[in-house]
């Protein structure tokens, strides 16, 4: 999981050599699961000529025991397994069954987020994103992906005619309300970076305050990915967020047409219950909430979807590495009501800023993810669930006062006041850092070297440049 976010920027710039190399007039980017699809945007912002992202699309989900699968069942049963509560049996059939053939990850996990992204964004033709890897019609929109391609080209409409502030903004709603992945900050501001439009970790907050929760998908809820297309796909979602007022429908898509004249035409399929309609959002707020303070100065992101407890205070547990929390969750270590914190896995320190599904499947697995809440400066996976904070800013690697944190140190969380703080004085946090020492680089040469070298805070997506002026 090291390489997965430098990934990004590794393809970001190879689609952009690629394209300045063959001076291409138009690009249709194929992508697949997590890193391609928000590198393939960063590129054709970069390069700013005609282009389209078109997604392979969302795997089917495994069968067992009458039950629909994804990965994050595999990642919670090895949990569950650890504490004694399945046998290897179980886990052994979990795992067989859970990802019966090709397909990115089956919920609204990162993949299937950033693709819904893309198509409320205007990068993918509308309709296109929800169709299942393995599904027929996925032909169909392949050829038509050549005519829409055309047309842009034909008309000279850029990705950054069609990513302006307000496009951004829808964005971030349809994560809001679709309860998607926490990576979405990463991706989002990252490629509102590429495009020179304004955008800051805080607005996440503000746009998904004001968005309801109106998709019911994994991890939280209760379907998976190709149940939206089921629904009607991606559009009916955004015909939510046209009808209720969140969105602004002038925006630009790739086919030329707006955003609300796409949405108008979304053909919903009577009687489904995955899309939930505006008189019975699932929450009244969306699934994401930036908290900071005395831990986060720079900000963090807690996904809500799922979670009823307003808050949690309690003694940090605090390891240095991903393996050390993983060994203590599995050991049976974590008590209710303990914070388990985990540092130095940020951008830099990881490096590459590694997803903590393992850690997260493990503690709901073991029966804990009521009681226990996890923070880190790294990632986690779109298939987490559970009290998880990721992304915490500015990161240990960096002198961050989550490398002041000690065992036993009190953190308190409050989701309504959106707040994380150290209950340790001001002073003794400053105390501490004095004496604190910078980790040597764990590369000191390659491709993570050239990272760890470059690399920005999670607070600015993570990115491998420096941002421009005022963006």
């Amino acid at each position: 999981m090291k390489a997965s976010l430098v990934s990004r920027e590794v393809i970001a710039d190879s689609i952009e050599l690629t394209a300045r190399g063959y001076m291409f007039d138009g690009i249709v980017a194929l992508v697949a699961c997590d890193k391609t699809i928000p590198a393939a945007a960063m590129a054709l912002l970069r390069l700013n000529v005609p282009g389209l992202i078109l997604y392979g699309g969302s795997i089917m989900p495994g069968k067992y025991k009458g039950r629909d699968l994804t990965i994050q069942d595999v990642f919670e049963a090895v949990g569950a397994n650890a504490a004694g509560r399945i046998s290897n049996e179980e886990l052994l059939a979990i795992e067989d069954h859970a990802c019966p053939g090709a397909g990115a990850c089956g919920g609204q996990f990162t993949a299937n987020t950033m693709a819904t992204v893309m198509e409320i964004i205007g990068l993918s033709p509308f309709g296109s994103a929800s169709v299942p890897q393995v599904d027929p019609r996925k032909f169909d929109i392949c050829v038509e992906a050549g005519k829409w391609m055309m047309n842009a080209v034909g008309k000279d409409l850029k990705p950054r005619d069609i990513c302006t502030r307000a496009a951004f903004e829808n964005a971030i709603a349809s994560v809001a309300a679709s309860g998607g992945s926490t990576n979405a900050v990463l991706h989002l501001l990252a490629m509102a970076r590429e495009a020179g439009v304004p955008l800051q970790i805080e607005d996440f907050q503000t746009i998904s305050q004001r968005t309801p929760l109106l998709v019911d998908l994994k991890p939280a809820g209760k379907y998976v990915a190709v149940d939206v297309d089921t629904a009607g796909g991606i559009p009916v979602i955004a015909k939510r967020l046209l009808d209720g007022g969140y969105v602004d429908t002038s925006c630009l898509t790739v086919t030329g047409k707006t955003f609300g004249e796409e949405a108008s035409q979304a053909q919903e399929t009577p009687g489904q219950d995955v899309i939930k309609p505006l008189s019975a959002p699932i929450k009244s707020t969306g699934g994401l909430v930036i908290l900071r303070g005395s831990l986060a100065p720079e900000g963090c992101v807690l996904k809500v979807t799922g979670i009823e407890r307003k808050g949690q205070r309690g003694p940090a547990r605090v390891f240095n590495c991903e393996e050390e929390a993983m060994h203590a969750v599995t050991g049976g270590k974590i008590q209710a009501g303990d914070i388990v914190v985990i540092r130095y896995e940020g951008p830099r320190g990881g490096p590459g800023m590694r997803e903590m599904l393992g850690v997260t499947g493990a503690i709901v697995g073991a029966g804990l993810s009521d009681s226990v809440a996890l923070v880190t400066d790294g990632r986690f996976s779109g298939a987490t669930r559970g009290f998880m904070v990721g992304h915490v800013a500015p990161e240990a690697a960096n002198g961050g006062p989550i490398a002041a944190l000690r065992e036993g140190d009190v953190v308190n969380i409050d989701i309504a006041k959106a707040t994380i703080d150290i209950e340790v004085p001001a002073e003794e946090i400053a105390a501490r850092m004095k004496e604190w020492v910078a980790p040597a680089p764990r590369y000191e040469t390659g491709v993570f070297a050239k990272y760890c070298a470059t690399v920005s805070s999670a607070s600015e997506g993570a990115v491998t440049f420096r941002p421009r002026q005022g963006v």
